[in-house]
């Protein structure tokens, strides 16, 4: 198919089904969300896509179906002479004019040539993984991943694909280049903030080992939106669970691809196109309600990560053992400072590691319901403060040695905070179940 998918067009006139002319709008990018370092900044440049009748928000464009003005128009949209650059729709599971518009968003926030969303994370990461690497292709991945990558990489895509992963560690630069074949090897994939464990991947140096044997590099970014940059550091095309901070309601399921507008493209061919065929079609209502919150999630990033760490630190003074890459003492903290976009702080989530599963459920159980500070729940990045022992659930896919090789305590306590109420308010209702822990025999001042 014609290259689609990061360009912008005009809305088209009747005429226009018949214009015979070469197609150089194609050729036109919406904007160059390249030139911009900040995140914000590149939102702010991109295109707003106005409403049917002059409304300061866009339309919804709810159909399934598309119709033409000429029979003649039909055929050209699926020869791909004709499509969505210059507002010619066929069908919403192939393209859809406001999920488009968010895709936009997404391209822009990240800094990629172009992007398109999905209806999950997951379906991201699969689409991705189906379209870049085909039977007998190998992969490299980290060991600190979501536990449904994890069971993706390493029970489905063997089982269906006949797809291998080797599991690294991405901290050891000399594993990773070991483990990368080249001529086989097809992707690198790791989180740039590892779920839950908060390891922090070397971006930049990843991707030079990665690219000098010609592999693929795929970062899952759903940790650090805004905060930071995977495309800007090198990396070839970043994934997203949208479900997580860039919703921030915990009351939609989504997910996206960013990266280069060859590979989008590709993902949505009539033919040979992972997205297309496999069809994880995001709503186009559900694409309406996102792009109206990305506005904000800047707003909104700063807040998360501005609590974290200042109950990371607090929790640390008091005794816990605390997980915060923001934290002095976390192994990557100079690395994260070195990769972050500026002002938008260290990331909204924060592990305390209790040691062991019945430690960690008396504390979660005392946060939620002595001092209501959060709720046990799994996902990430809602106005509310969510609590989960991975060990027991997100990463319970893993095996037992499988989660030793991450790093994953069986006390392990993840806490994505949130910024409902004031600070003092939660740090309030934090140390009021932490004291009564602490009667309990729970960490506390040495």
């Amino acid at each position: 198919m014609a290259d689609i998918v990061a360009f912008s067009g005009k809305k088209r006139s009747h005429s226009d089904d018949m214009d015979n002319g070469n197609g150089d709008a194609k050729k036109t990018m919406l904007s160059n969300p390249i030139l911009h370092s900040d995140p914000a900044a590149a939102l702010a440049s991109a295109r707003h896509e106005f409403g049917e009748h002059g409304g300061v928000n866009m339309s919804i464009e709810a159909s399934a179906t598309f119709t033409v003005m000429e029979p003649e128009t039909m055929r050209r949209m699926f020869t791909g002479e004709l499509g969505p650059d210059r507002d010619f729709f066929i069908y919403s599971r192939h393209f859809n004019p406001t999920v488009l518009n968010l895709s936009r968003l997404m391209a822009a926030m990240e800094g990629t040539e172009a992007a398109y969303c999905t209806a999950s994370g997951m379906s991201a990461i699969s689409a991705v993984m189906l379209q870049l690497v085909s039977s007998g292709g190998h992969v490299v991945a980290s060991r600190r991943v979501y536990g449904g990558t994890h069971a993706l990489l390493s029970h489905f895509l063997p089982r269906a694909c006949n797809i291998t992963t080797t599991f690294v560690d991405v901290m050891d630069l000399e594993m990773v280049e070991e483990a990368l074949v080249e001529g086989k090897t097809k992707v690198l994939y790791f989180e740039s903030i590892a779920n839950p464990t908060l390891a922090v991947a070397n971006i930049p140096e990843l991707c030079r080992v990665a690219h000098k044997k010609g592999v693929t590099v795929v970062v899952d970014n759903t940790f650090a939106p805004m905060i930071i940059s995977p495309a800007r550091l090198g990396a070839d095309v970043v994934v997203h669970s949208i479900t997580k901070f860039i919703s921030g309601g915990a009351d939609i399921i989504a997910g996206a691809v960013c990266g280069p507008a060859s590979l989008v493209n590709s993902m949505m061919d009539l033919h040979q196109g992972a997205l297309m065929l496999l069809g994880p079609t995001m709503n186009a209502k559900v694409a309406f309600e996102l792009s109206e919150r990305i506005p904000h999630l800047a707003i909104r990033m700063k807040e998360h990560c501005h609590r974290a760490l200042t109950f990371a630190t607090r929790l640390k003074a008091l005794g816990f053992k605390v997980i915060y890459p923001g934290l002095e003492d976390h192994p990557q903290h100079e690395l994260l400072k070195s990769m972050i976009n500026k002002d938008y702080g260290f990331g909204g989530l924060l592990c305390i590691d209790m040691e062991t599963e019945e430690r960690a459920n008396w504390l979660m159980n005392h946060l939620q319901n002595y001092g209501q500070f959060g709720f046990m729940a799994v996902s990430l990045g809602y106005y509310e403060t969510l609590m989960s022992c991975s060990g027991s659930s997100t990463s319970s896919e893993l095996k037992p040695e499988e989660m030793a090789l991450a790093g994953i305590s069986p006390g392990l306590v993840r806490m994505s905070i949130g910024y409902i109420g004031t600070l003092e308010q939660k740090w309030s209702q934090l140390e009021k179940a932490l004291t009564k822990l602490q009667e309990h025999g729970f960490p506390g001042k040495n």
